[in-house]
């Protein structure tokens, strides 16, 4: 996802409640991230909340604090142990287990006890440990493929590929007119959820076991998954830096016309894809075949920090956000899903109609507490294997023993 510039919208203390500012007797700080890829839309959506919920909330001063992706995690830590940052942030579900492991967390079933029927049972699930909710959900997103029909059609092919075998099948025909059948992210600051783990999921693997006391990535599905890419790559199918390229769609492969499919996509990287190679030319479908059908999509949810001294407030700022009349416009700003039951999709194109069906395939990931620190090994060797200093099976296995060491240790 785009990194936006840091930007509060509105400057109060953090976390804690005082009746100092704004005549309230209660404040409560949120940090939001971009999930509106468009920063001054982003900036204008949160700012105009903030009013609505203080004009209906008089004895509360909510203050929602937007910051980049970049560095979330260590600034979210480091304001959890220093007792100095929000009430609420926004969290992803790995890292919801992150931190109430650590003890970073309360949680928040206050906030939903008139409304828990209203979500997607999973996306609370996700959330959901030792019998409480560490989440309220506020949207979920989607993933998908997407394809530039141009130029699968400049290269002989007229139907777009859906399995494995077909992206294979297809490399050859797209490399002889210079042009890589599937993009791919390696960079080790690229989150695998949106590069190799939806290609794990296809193969019939996963990155733990089932209890999270090991990991499973190394198994003959995860060997099968980097071969996978390791093939595309000899065959010339993927872009001649995939090893170590972000996953930037505008002014990357899939923006500028050299990548012909994406398999992770969401809503804004389909209306980037649109503007940089024509709208004509996109058309969006389901998620790839190995062998499961799988893509990856996620709750983001609102965590409560063991920093907040009035968890009443910041439940009332959590069940506003997450409300119906919230989610619907929250949805259509940054083409997210919602998370509720009670809420419509966003009207839109095929595109939203097909990343809503996507929805039913979507996997949020593997929540076990070393999930973050067990991606960043694997990163790091599944780019050595892609820069073509290892073999599929090796490098995956000297990511398992580093990652079961850590596991050891308690991350």
């Amino acid at each position: 996802m785009a990194v936006a510039t840091a930007a509060a919208l509105t400057v109060a203390a953090c976390g804690g409640s005082d009746d100092t500012a704004g005549g309230g007797s209660a404040e409560v700080t949120l940090w939001m991230y971009p999930v509106i890829a468009d920063q001054d839309a982003s900036i204008a959506f949160w700012d105009q909340v903030e009013a609505d919920f203080e004009s209906a909330n008089e004895d509360i001063d909510l203050t929602i604090e937007l910051l980049p992706w970049e560095g979330r995690d260590e600034k979210i830590a480091t304001a959890i142990a220093a007792g100095q940052g929000p009430d609420l942030v926004l969290l992803t579900p790995d890292q919801t287990l992150q931190y109430q492991v650590t003890g970073g967390l309360k949680p928040v079933d206050g906030a939903v006890e008139d409304s828990r029927d209203a979500y997607l049972p999973s996306a609370l699930d996700v959330v959901t440990f030792e019998d409480e909710l560490y989440g309220v959900p506020i949207y979920h997103t989607s993933t998908t493929t997407v394809y530039n029909t141009a130029l699968f059609e400049a290269a002989g092919i007229t139907e777009m590929p859906t399995t494995w075998e077909d992206v294979l099948a297809a490399a050859p025909a797209l490399a002889a007119n210079g042009v890589a059948v599937m993009d791919y992210a390696g960079s080790p600051e690229m989150t695998l959820n949106l590069s190799f783990y939806p290609l794990l999921w296809q193969a019939g693997g996963s990155v733990f076991t089932e209890d999270g006391s090991d990991v499973a990535f190394d198994g003959p599905e995860g060997v099968a998954a980097l071969q996978f890419l390791l093939d595309l790559q000899e065959a010339g199918g993927l872009p001649a830096d995939a090893a170590t390229k972000p996953n930037a769609v505008d002014g990357g492969p899939l923006g500028n016309g050299t990548a012909a499919m994406g398999f992770a996509l969401a809503a804004f990287e389909v209306e980037q894809m649109r503007a940089g190679v024509g709208a004509e030319n996109v058309v969006v479908g389901a998620p790839l075949t190995g062998e499961e059908q799988v893509t990856f999509g996620i709750p983001g949810v609102l965590a409560l920090t063991s920093i907040s001294d009035d968890d009443d407030a910041a439940f009332e700022v959590a069940s506003y956000i997450s409300s119906p009349e919230v989610a619907v416009e929250l949805n259509e700003a940054a083409g997210t899903f919602p998370a509720r039951t009670d809420v419509e999709p966003p009207a839109g194109d095929e595109a939203i109609t097909a990343l809503n069906d996507a929805l039913q395939y979507a996997r949020p990931g593997e929540v076990t507490p070393t999930a973050r620190q067990v991606m960043a090994v694997l990163s790091a060797q599944l780019q050595a294997a892609l820069q073509g200093s290892k073999s599929a099976e090796d490098a995956l296995a000297d990511a398992a023993e580093e990652a079961r060491d850590l596991i050891a240790r308690g991350g």
